[in-house]
């Protein structure tokens, strides 16, 4: 509920920003970032034996799987408070990313977490023999019991 709140804060500093010439970056909150920071590093540590391409094996419930769900976690909330940002806020937001390359460690995340075939296991009410289903094609739904 706050992350779409606090890019308000930084658009009254906006305007310092525009008059000079070099290219400025602005952090996203200074906690979520350092948070973020530590996530990776984690990760990295955890991933390191496996190269981008190929996937990782988490067992749900494990130390690894409470480590990779908090690190999306903090992502999504990154992206909220991307999506309420200014698009003037978004481009220096971004270059601190940029800097600090946390997108690019995102994504070989990303690519070493998918699962080779995402097959979809859930129930579904059509014939079995149909096309496979895939988290790609399926809508999820979560529900915490």
């Amino acid at each position: 509920r706050l992350m779409p709140e606090l890019p308000k804060f930084d658009d009254e500093d906006l305007k310092s920003y525009g008059d000079e010439e070099e290219e400025f970056a602005l952090s996203p909150p200074a906690a979520l970032m350092s948070i973020l920071a530590t996530q990776e590093f984690l990760l990295e540590n955890t991933l390191e034996c496996i190269p981008v391409g190929e996937f990782a094996v988490i067992q749900p419930l494990s130390d690894e799987f409470c480590l990779v769900l908090g690190y999306l976690l903090t992502w999504k909330l990154t992206l909220a408070f991307f999506k309420a940002a200014s698009s003037q806020l978004r481009v220096l937001y971004s270059q601190y990313l940029r800097r600090t390359k946390s997108l690019n460690k995102l994504l070989y995340h990303l690519f070493r977490l998918m699962p080779e075939n995402p097959v979809f296991s859930g129930p579904t009410s059509e014939v079995p023999n149909k096309d496979i289903k895939t988290f790609f094609t399926e809508e999820l739904h979560l529900d915490v019991k």
